[in-house]
C-alpha cells in the first residue's frame, strides 16, 4: 500500500447510527461508527482487555462498548470506561486506549488515512470539476479476488478492449491501439482509448493523438472516473481488503435530462449495464498472477499500455517516498 494517503473505503450509508460496522482494509481489521453528532469513528476492532472484537458490541453515547466486559471507547480509541472498576474510580485507564484511523466523508464516501498524523492534509480526492452536484448516481459493489493495483490497471487499459469487451463497449474488433496518449493532472492522470481496426496500418505514436472528450482519469490512491459526456461519468473507487481481496464500488452519475426523477431512473438502469461490463473484467482480472503489479516486473508490456506504465511509476515512486 501506498503510505500517507487518503484511501476511499466505504459509502457513507454503510454505517448508521447506533450501528457498529466490522471491515477489513488495507489489511486492517476496523469497526466504524457514529457518535451523537453522527461525526464518524474508527478504531482497531479489537479490545485492549481482552481481545474481543469491538463490532460485536454496541454504541452508547459517544462510545463503543465491548460486548466482553463492558471498556467503551471514544471515536479516537480512548477508553473512557472500565465498569470493573466502577464509576468512582480516578484510576489512569489511559494504557488500555485503542489505535484509531483519521476518518472523513465527503461526496458521501469515507476515507481513512494510512500514514504518520503530522502527514494528513485535507485533500480528500474527488473529481470536484467532472461531477456537477445537480448529478444524481445509482451504486453497487463488487468484491474482486485481486490486489487493488490489478482492478485500477484494468480501468486504464485501452489494449483489451475488444477482446474482453467485444459484445459491449468494445465492439466492432478495433485491436490497433493509437498511442495512447497520457498527461498528468494534479493527483493522477488522464488518458483516452484511439484504437481502430486493423486494415494493415501502422498505430499512430502518442504524440500524434489527443485526448479525446470520452477519457478515463485516476486519482491516487484508488479513485477513477470514466467520463462518458459532460452528462454521464462512471466512478470506481476500489477499496483494498487485503493484499488479495479489493471491494468495487460503482457507481453511475446522470444528469441526461436535468429531471431528478427521471435521471435518477437512467442511473438505476445504467448501474446494470455497469454491472455486466464489470463482470467481463472481472472473469480475466482475477487470473492474473502474481496477484499485486509491480513496476519492475517480468511482464512483457506493449506501447499501448502507456496508461498502466505510467500508474505503475507513479505509485513506486509515492512507495518510495
Amino acid at each position: 500500500m501506498i503510505v500517507n494517503q487518503w484511501y476511499a473505503i466505504l459509502p457513507s450509508c454503510s454505517v448508521k447510527p447506533n450501528k457498529i460496522v466490522a471491515v477489513k482494509r488495507l489489511n486492517l481489521e476496523l469497526a466504524l461508527f457514529r457518535n451523537s453528532k453522527g461525526e464518524l469513528g474508527c478504531v482497531v476492532d479489537q479490545c485492549s482487555h481482552r481481545g474481543a472484537a469491538l463490532s460485536k458490541g454496541k454504541v452508547t453515547g459517544d462510545c463503543v462498548q465491548c460486548p466482553f466486559h463492558g471498556l467503551t471507547f471514544d471515536e479516537t480509541g480512548r477508553c473512557t470506561f472500565i465498569p470493573a472498576n466502577g464509576k468512582a474510580s480516578s484510576a489512569d485507564i489511559s494504557r488500555y486506549n485503542v489505535k484509531h484511523y483519521p476518518v472523513r466523508e465527503r461526496n458521501g464516501i469515507i476515507y481513512l488515512w494510512f500514514g504518520d498524523a503530522d502527514k494528513m492534509t485535507d485533500d480528500l480526492p474527488f473529481f470536484d470539476d467532472d461531477i456537477n452536484p445537480s448529478c444524481v448516481y445509482s451504486e453497487f459493489e463488487d468484491h474482486w479476488n485481486s490486489h487493488y493495483s490489478r482492478c485500477i490497471e484494468n480501468q486504464l487499459d485501452v489494449v483489451h478492449l475488444p477482446f474482453v469487451h467485444n459484445s459491449t463497449i468494445g465492439r466492432g474488433n478495433k485491436t490497433v491501439v493509437n498511442g495512447p496518449k497520457v498527461t498528468f493532472v494534479p493527483g493522477g492522470l488522464i488518458t483516452s482509448a484511439n484504437n481502430e481496426a486493423d486494415v494493415g496500418q501502422t498505430p499512430k505514436t502518442a504524440a500524434e493523438c489527443t485526448i479525446k472528450s470520452t477519457y478515463l482519469k485516476f486519482l491516487f490512491p484508488n479513485i477513477w472516473m470514466n467520463h462518458i459526456t459532460e452528462k454521464i461519468k462512471v466512478i470506481i473507487y476500489f477499496a483494498p481488503v487485503d493484499d488479495e481481496n479489493t471491494i468495487l464500488y460503482i457507481r453511475f452519475y446522470c444528469k441526461a435530462t436535468g429531471l431528478r426523477p427521471l435521471d435518477a431512473f437512467i442511473a438505476y438502469i445504467g448501474k446494470y449495464a455497469n454491472r455486466i461490463i464489470e463482470r467481463q473484467d472481472k472473469r480475466v482480472v482475477i487470473t492474473q498472477k502474481p496477484k499485486a503489479s509491480s513496476y519492475q516486473s517480468q511482464e512483457k508490456l506493449l506501447v499501448g499500455d502507456a496508461p498502466i506504465i505510467q500508474y505503475r511509476r507513479i505509485r513506486q515512486e509515492l512507495k518510495d517516498r
